[in-house]
């Protein structure tokens, strides 16, 4: 506690006094940028791996980075999206996960969490879809490759829920949102971008904006089918290795 404290003082001695302007540009409203999606893994900082600025991202972090079906939603995260697309006006969304991570480790043994923590096993069984994927078709794998493809399969179910959200598909039917599947490698600092053109994770230096446009393998077609853009056996397996080649 000391230490954040200490921290308190730091920002209100150096940060605002550097950054009045914006301090004071936010005090009238916000107009992020970017809907980012993540964890809430201690080791995962969305403003620090994405070096935004305060104001730039209007975040929705939990366990596994899970979204909810529409029909499902009883939290918070569905009035979140609601508000960030609807007020906000916000038309880009990440949906990041990352390697290591505990909520997928805990998915891949559920049956052990529901009496130990039944709030977890309750929230994990959202994403059960990801784990029967998983199931049938990484078994052949060990467990560090089927616990990276479940990192991996979990961001495109999560992007298949967050599709049925009909304030997301109507944006997308006319254009103007696009989504974005993103892994974060701990051990490297390394992001890799979802590419619905190679079927696989790369470096997302590809989909800077050029001339002022976003090329973004997520803007609309309104015909996606959930579960049509997934995973060979053989890109799973070198899901992190981010590279292009197929």
């Amino acid at each position: 506690m000391q230490k954040l404290i200490e921290g308190i003082r730091q920002f209100q001695s150096s940060y605002v006094p550097s950054h009045k302007a914006l301090m004071e540009e936010l005090s009238k409203g916000q107009h992020p940028r970017v809907l980012f999606i993540g964890c809430s893994d201690s080791r995962v900082s969305p403003e620090i791996i994405t070096q935004s600025e305060i104001g730039d991202l209007f975040i929705i972090r939990n366990a596994g980075n899970i979204i909810p079906p529409f029909e499902a939603t009883n939290g918070g995260e569905g009035a979140t999206i609601e508000y960030a697309i609807e007020a906000l006006g916000i038309k880009q969304v990440i949906i990041c996960g990352h390697s290591q991570c505990g909520a997928m480790k805990g998915l891949l043994q559920l049956g052990e969490l529901e009496e130990k923590m039944p709030l977890v096993y309750d929230w994990l069984r959202l994403a059960d879809a990801t784990r029967k994927l998983v199931n049938d078709n990484y078994s052949h794998l060990d467990k560090k490759g089927q616990l990276d493809a479940l990192v991996a399969e979990n961001v495109l179910t999560q992007i298949d829920n967050l599709r049925t959200y009909p304030v997301i598909r109507s944006k997308m039917y006319q254009g103007n949102l696009s989504i974005h599947g993103w892994i974060y490698k701990i051990e490297t600092g390394e992001v890799l971008n979802y590419d619905a053109d190679t079927h696989a994770f790369t470096p997302p230096h590809s989909k800077l904006p050029q001339n002022g446009v976003y090329d973004s393998a997520y803007t609309a077609p309104a015909t996606h089918l959930p579960g049509g853009n997934r995973l060979s056996r053989e890109q799973a397996e070198r899901i992190y290795r981010g590279t292009a080649r197929v």
